[in-house]
């Protein structure tokens, strides 16, 4: 259920069930996407996204041979993770671009637009807001790149800072873009202005790739479980 871009690809890359061991039970197979009995369903209606699908694939005793298995069999929530920790990275991403681009816009705004005869650029309140939206930016881009560095260096903690990562980077991705569009007042609402898609598109990543809620879940247990504190030094 709510798979992105289902409908338009070539393959599907399925976790399934190959043993009743738990997290060692699940196995990954590459399915072609036209293989008899998978279907999908309509291209569901989002709040935002509206650029890529989102859809519903059914199963329906689909045949898949033993050679399309990626990996070994019960490697395949060790590869789900693995794929979760650069999927957040990539969430966390689209954050920062998303939000660069509103504060751009909320840049060249303030310049031009004139408020009791004085451009918006000129009024106290404004410049805070814009300088605390750069600041989140750029502490959320340092976050990003550290994660991913992290990851390429097959860290033992990759992991968390990919959680880290992507729950500071989404907040910060859609509350500089709720700013934006506050800047813009009643212009930022409407729909001539790409202010209101930013923060349609930007809510669901803090939903995608696994909710804020439990990247922090993640960061506590492995605070509260390894007794590792180089995370927090």
């Amino acid at each position: 259920m709510f798979i992105s871009g289902a409908g338009q690809t070539d393959v599907l890359v399925v976790m399934v069930r190959t043993a009743d061991t738990g997290s060692r039970g699940i196995s990954t197979l590459v399915i072609p996407a036209d293989s008899p009995g998978i279907s999908f369903g309509s291209n569901l209606e989002k709040m935002g996204w509206h650029s890529q699908p989102t859809r519903e694939i059914n199963f329906d005793q689909v045949r898949v041979p033993v050679a399309n298995r990626l990996g070994k069999e019960g490697e395949g929530f060790k590869i789900a993770m693995k794929g979760l920790d650069g999927g957040r990275i990539n969430i966390a991403a689209c954050s920062i671009g998303t939000a660069q681009a509103a504060i751009n816009r909320s840049q060249v705004y303030m310049l031009d637009r004139q408020q009791f005869g004085a451009p918006l650029a000129s009024f106290q309140a404004l410049q805070f807001k814009l300088a605390d939206m750069v600041t989140e930016l750029v502490a959320a881009r340092q976050m990003v790149r550290l994660a991913a560095f992290k990851v390429d260096q097959g860290d033992h903690q990759a992991s968390v800072y990919s959680a880290m990562a992507k729950r500071f980077a989404t907040d910060v991705g859609f509350e500089v873009c709720n700013q934006a569009l506050q800047i813009h007042g009643g212009y930022g609402y409407m729909q001539e202005y790409p202010l209101e898609r930013y923060l349609r598109d930007t809510r669901v990543h803090q939903i995608l790739e696994g909710t804020n809620e439990i990247m922090r879940l993640i960061v506590s247990r492995h605070l509260l479980t390894q007794a590792d504190i180089e995370i927090i030094q």
